[in-house]
């Protein structure tokens, strides 16, 4: 069972989520909180797999609920996905630099929020083409010369390589025919990448990119 936790200040959201998630047999919803203090809470308490927390809540937003879990290591398995009204929030990058997995527009199609709970705890990141570019433009607008990463030294080649094309947004097909390798092994040595850099998720891996400079701004095209 995927055990999903709910945090919005909005009842009404919430309910509609709940509805959604406790009607597949594979999801089970084990709480609710109506501001980031109790998400919190709820999470120390229930260690979810996931929780589905709205950036703007009272009491504690959901950008410092999530710093809160992402940096607590005994949390260290519960993945974050971001509840954004816009697609093009204005948190959203503050939101991925937090430790966030990804985001959902709250209008999204039920199948899509079912496809984003399941992809985070197979440790995707929930992020569409669209926005990593434009997460990567941002990185890229804010960047500044960044420090080597020692952690670096631990990777292969091939993988700094793979590192890379994550940085530029490339999914694990596009890796595939830029290395002319098949998607399992693009995927496998991404995997072994997020391992070695103790990564959260593919979206951390964008982060480690520009602050390593593995990648750096003037790449993008």
């Amino acid at each position: 069972m995927i055990r999903v936790a709910l945090a919005d200040d909005q009842l009404l959201v919430r309910a509609g989520f709940r509805a959604l998630l406790a009607a597949q047999p594979d999801i089970e919803v084990v709480g609710e909180a109506a501001d980031g203090e109790q998400a919190l809470a709820l999470v120390r308490e229930r260690r979810p797999d996931v929780v589905l927390m709205d950036i703007r809540m009272p009491v504690l937003d959901g950008l410092a609920a999530t710093r809160g879990i992402t940096g607590d290591p005994a949390l260290g398995e519960v993945k974050v996905v971001m509840l954004t009204t816009f697609e093009l929030d204005e948190y959203v990058f503050e939101a991925i630099r937090s430790g966030a997995s990804g985001f959902l527009v709250k209008d999204t199609e039920p199948d899509e929020l079912l496809r984003a709970v399941r992809a985070v705890v197979g440790g995707d990141a929930l992020l569409s083409p669209g926005v990593t570019r434009r997460l990567i433009a941002e990185f890229a607008a804010r960047s500044r010369e960044p420090a080597p990463a020692a952690a670096l030294a631990e990777l292969t080649e091939r993988e700094r390589e793979v590192m890379a094309l994550v940085g530029m947004g490339l999914s694990n097909q596009e890796i595939a025919r830029r290395l002319v390798v098949s998607p399992l092994t693009a995927k496998t040595h991404v995997s072994r990448t997020m391992v070695k850099l103790d990564a959260r998720d593919r979206a951390q891996l964008v982060v480690l990119a520009y602050e390593s400079g593995l990648v750096r701004p003037g790449w993008l095209g």
